[in-house]
């Protein structure tokens, strides 16, 4: 299986970085993991709802520029539903037996996803009501994709 995380902005503190390597080094025995990063963009304080908008929709071009067409595209999103990490084992289990092979997880920046980007999803996935930082919430979809990927080979993990 193909998983992408497609994120806005970079990660800059190097204890998100070093939690990132980490998982990204375990998941490799379990998939293929690429992460996309594309710029995000500056937002002043203040700024009106007119500039949000506008700011969200050139974060989600450049977020769509990097979805392949054959992927199934599941989007990080408050209104998503919440899933048990069993849950979200099962899914992407699922759709690898359902012959999908790529499967991308969308991370939209502190404004969170354009509308174009919500519609393309295939699957609104929410960890939470609350806000999470887009660095941490990179470390923790990564984490549950492990956890995931252990559930799916009925390894041991952490209840």
């Amino acid at each position: 299986m193909n998983i992408e995380i497609a994120c806005v902005g970079k990660v800059k503190e190097k204890f998100f970085r070093d939690a990132i390597d980490e998982y990204s080094k375990r998941l490799s025995r379990y998939c293929k993991l690429k992460i996309i990063e594309v710029s995000d963009e500056k937002t002043p304080d203040n700024a009106s709802e007119a500039l949000e908008t506008q700011i969200k929709e050139k974060e989600g071009e450049r977020l769509l520029k990097n979805i392949k067409d054959d992927s199934f595209v599941i989007a990080l999103a408050i209104e998503g539903k919440q899933l048990t990490s069993e849950e979200l084992a099962s899914k992407i289990d699922s759709l690898g037996i359902s012959g999908k092979s790529r499967i991308t997880f969308v991370i939209g920046g502190s404004l969170g996803l354009s509308p174009a980007v919500l519609k393309r999803a295939d699957y609104k996935l929410s960890f939470s009501p609350m806000t999470f930082p887009h660095q941490l919430m990179r470390v923790i979809l990564l984490e549950q994709i492990y956890r995931s990927y252990r559930i799916i080979s009925n390894e041991p993990y952490h209840k």
